[in-house]
């Protein structure tokens, strides 16, 4: 059983704009990742660009499209007008679509599916139109595996914050219960089935274990952490172990 990686590439750009300068570059940091063996590589731009900026994605699409061959390009991020012209302006290998604002530090919740109905459907259907796959960004509640179908996604990224940034022991495996829940009911109505936030070496492989249908997970803070004492491409081949995709 094994899942594939995509790196999130947020946090080095994060700290890239720290200062005025143009290090550490995402740009090399995305191709260490990608030679090491990464699937894909994940951004999130945020009107606020405090992170990934507009221009970082022409960049690293055209290093993937260019460099390597096979591999793909996720860009998550709020379906507004704006980032709808950035994704069909880019046309990545897939589009998350996540109910953030720009007051969030991070994605910390999915979307009410029932309650933007109308709307999902409507911007899923053009993205798709455009030829990208599409990804909704849900809690771990299995019902929601449903309702993303209905709206004509291609597939969910369950949110595994509670799950990764939880320790103690028992509320640690209700988190797991949940996601494991919501995972098999993707595959029971259809929906593929991607995971993120908060996932560690140490915690992937029982989720990969639980979840043959698991296809991809998002991975930037804990890949970063870890990039910082062994390098990128250590910490790449290490997520892959942890994915069982070595």
């Amino acid at each position: 059983m094994s899942c594939k990686l995509s790196v999130n590439v947020n946090a080095i750009a994060f700290l890239r704009n720290r200062r005025n300068l143009p290090w550490p570059s995402v740009e090399r940091i995305g191709r260490i990742a990608l030679e090491a063996g990464a699937y894909g590589l994940t951004v999130h731009p945020r009107p606020d660009e405090r992170h990934i900026r507009k221009s970082d994605v022409p960049i690293l699409r055209d290093l993937i499209r260019n460099n390597f061959s096979g591999k793909e390009f996720n860009i998550e991020g709020n379906p507004d007008a704006q980032f709808v012209r950035l994704v069909e302006a880019n046309k990545p290998n897939q589009v998350t679509l996540v109910p953030d604002d720009i007051r969030q530090a991070t994605s910390d919740h999915g979307w009410d599916v029932a309650a933007h109905k109308g709307f999902l459907k409507d911007v899923i259907g053009l993205l798709k139109e455009g030829g990208m796959r599409v990804s909704l960004f849900v809690d771990p509640e299995p019902e929601l595996a449903f309702l993303a179908s209905e709206v004509g996604a291609d597939r969910i990224e369950i949110y595994t914050g509670p799950y990764g940034g939880t320790f103690e022991p028992d509320v640690k495996r209700q988190e797991f219960d949940k996601v494991v829940t919501t995972g098999r009911a993707a595959a029971k109505v259809g929906v593929g089935l991607n995971a993120g936030h908060d996932l560690t070496r140490e915690n992937l492989p029982e989720l990969v274990q639980a979840l043959p249908n698991l296809l991809e997970v998002s991975i930037g803070h804990a890949i970063t952490a870890d990039a910082l004492v062994m390098g990128m491409a250590e910490a790449v081949r290490q997520f892959r172990a942890a994915c069982g995709d070595l």
